[in-house]
């Protein structure tokens, strides 16, 4: 008897905050790319079929620096260096030709850079210069400049972008001797899609197609906050920092989710229903936390629930007959229902389809979940989670995933047992449903993250047990300073969006020898520099370890790239 299946989708979005407050420059660039490319194209297959349902997560601190940039574009006030150079009127200095050879070809070379014959000319000449010394660098002209860095730019558009805008369809025919009247016009495309971004998913809100979910605001990992012994649960001998905990943790997590739902109510007129926890980090009291502050839902990774079905001293059956289906705790955390992400589906997206035909790997995707829904409990209709990043993949798809994400969405679409649907709108209907999967009770959560079930890829080696060392100690500062009375409130504010910056869980993903050596750095120095500004702000002297590097990297190769990891090891 062939069987229905409930589909969840949740396309994660987030970019840790790149600003340096004390300039408001931007350090890094990738808010803006991944606007014109990932949020835009994601956007444009929903719109192309709107009977695709799926949840997207955006995180707050993402939207505060979209808005940021829509800013900058309205008041012409552009304070993102790269951005600022793409129309620049004057001979660029050493230093920003420097910034455009450092930045122009960090883009995935096989999907980005090799299919474009001008764009790749433009990369061996500066290979074949780079072999002869930095002086011979000085060779590339000013209009060198100038095409690459409008190639970096096109090659940055979303696919969509490229198949309808005519400017973009123009610039590359055209393949070089750019104007500046030409890379003007390109500077406004990317205002203009950038500024719309947050509009055209509200509107996808409105329609009822999509539920937009958010994360605690700064993307902060919850579990560790509120307690360093939580990696114990899932890595028992693993070494901790030497700080015992982090001071006032848990208040600290319910501020982000305070002002996560805040940010919400602005944006989309509403508070979110359900968050997915920054990393699908959970713990028991993280659950407590959620649960106060009225959340819906919560969803995290597979290995945590099997950690947590054998923490409750129970034997772990078969995947059909535990994973699709909604869980409670037993005790505590009332109202919350967590979902958990087939991590087999979801990393073969991440991780495996970018070397398929895109018909091929939507067809085989489908299958699965045919396989799944024909295992499943009798009386049953599985409630399947597909959880991962909306955004890093893609560029190792041939034309940014469109081909994929096109066939999936259209076979999805007319699929005449596979419901694609929300969290939200599972958890309301699941009440008149008799044959949805219902909410099954567990004794506890084992602590952990959708990354192998557990907290190392934030916490257990030397790198990032220091970096989070360095954190404590800035903390017990604040707490010294925002109670001895000596800063005002606007100077207290100042310092306590400081804080939420460095309490994100990005910097500590970054920190290890697995990681590439180049990002490394670029994360290493924003984060001590955000804490050293952090007690600038508290008008304290920074310690001096803040001057040595926390993490150097790996030099060579590594898989994919850091911002990416499979489920499982």
């Amino acid at each position: 008897m062939k069987k229905s299946l409930d589909l969840v989708f949740l396309w994660h979005m987030h970019q840790p905050d790149y600003r340096d407050y004390a300039s408001g420059d931007f350090v890094l660039p990738w808010v803006y790319l991944h606007a014109i490319k990932d949020y835009t194209d994601m956007a444009y297959h929903l719109e192309r079929h709107p009977g695709m349902h799926v949840v997207l997560n955006f995180v707050p601190i993402l939207l505060d620096q979209l808005e940021d940039y829509t800013d900058q574009f309205a008041t012409g006030k552009i304070r993102d260096p790269l951005l600022r150079l793409l129309v620049h009127k004057d001979t660029l200095s050493i230093a920003e030709r420097q910034l455009v050879l450092d930045s122009c070809f960090r883009s995935s070379h096989t999907k980005m850079i090799t299919p474009y014959p001008v764009y790749k000319r433009l990369w061996d000449l500066f290979q074949m210069l780079q072999t002869e010394g930095e002086n011979a660098l000085s060779y590339l002209s000013g209009q060198y400049m100038d095409d690459l860095l409008v190639w970096y730019h096109l090659a940055w558009c979303g696919e969509s972008v490229r198949r309808e805008n005519e400017l973009v369809a123009q610039l590359m025919t055209k393949a070089e001797g750019f104007t500046l009247n030409e890379r003007k016009q390109l500077f406004d495309l990317i205002g203009e899609l950038t500024s719309d971004i947050i509009p055209r998913y509200r509107k996808l809100a409105e329609s009822g197609q999509i539920e937009i979910s958010a994360t605690p605001h700064y993307h902060p990992l919850a579990p560790l906050l509120i307690d360093f012994a939580s990696a114990k649960e899932a890595m028992p001998d693993a070494p901790m920092p030497k700080a015992p905990h982090y001071p006032k943790g848990r208040l600290r997590v319910s501020k982000h989710i305070q002002l996560a739902k805040a940010s919400h109510k602005a944006r989309f007129g509403s508070e979110p229903a359900g968050m997915w926890p920054a990393e699908g980090s959970i713990s028991v009291e993280t659950l407590e936390v959620f649960a106060e502050e009225g959340c819906g839902w919560a969803a995290s990774g597979e290995g945590v629930l099997v950690n947590s079905i054998r923490r409750s001293n129970q034997s772990v059956p078969e995947r059909n007959q535990y994973l699709y289906r909604p869980y409670t705790l037993e005790k505590g955390a009332e109202g919350v229902q967590c979902f958990f992400r087939d991590d087999h589906l979801s990393d073969l997206i991440g991780f495996e389809y970018s070397r398929w035909h895109g018909k091929d790997a939507a067809t085989h995707f489908i299958d699965q979940l045919d396989n799944i829904s024909r295992h499943a409990p009798e009386g049953e209709t599985p409630v399947v989670s597909v959880i991962l990043d909306g955004e890093n993949a893609w560029e190792y798809y041939p034309y940014n995933g469109f081909y994929f994400l096109d066939e999936l969405y259209g076979l999805l679409e007319n699929h005449a047992r596979i419901r694609t649907t929300t969290y939200e709108n599972f958890i309301k209907l699941s009440t008149i449903r008799t044959d949805s999967a219902r909410a099954v009770s567990l004794p506890t959560i084992s602590a952990g993250s959708w990354v192998y079930g557990n907290f190392s890829t934030w916490i257990g080696c030397e790198d990032k047990n220091r970096a989070w060392d360095l954190l404590c100690a800035a903390k017990q500062s604040y707490d010294m300073v925002m109670s001895s009375g000596r800063l005002s409130k606007a100077e207290q504010a100042a310092a306590d969006k400081q804080l939420c910056s460095c309490e994100s869980s990005d910097w500590f993903w970054w920190f290890g020898d697995y990681n590439p050596a180049n990002s490394v750095a670029s994360f290493d120095r924003l984060y001590r520099h955000n804490l050293t500004e952090l007690y600038r702000l508290l008008k304290l002297p920074a310690p001096l370890s803040l001057a040595d590097p926390v993490s150097r990297g790996c030099l060579g190769e590594t898989e994919v790239d850091g911002a990416m990891r499979r489920a499982t090891e």
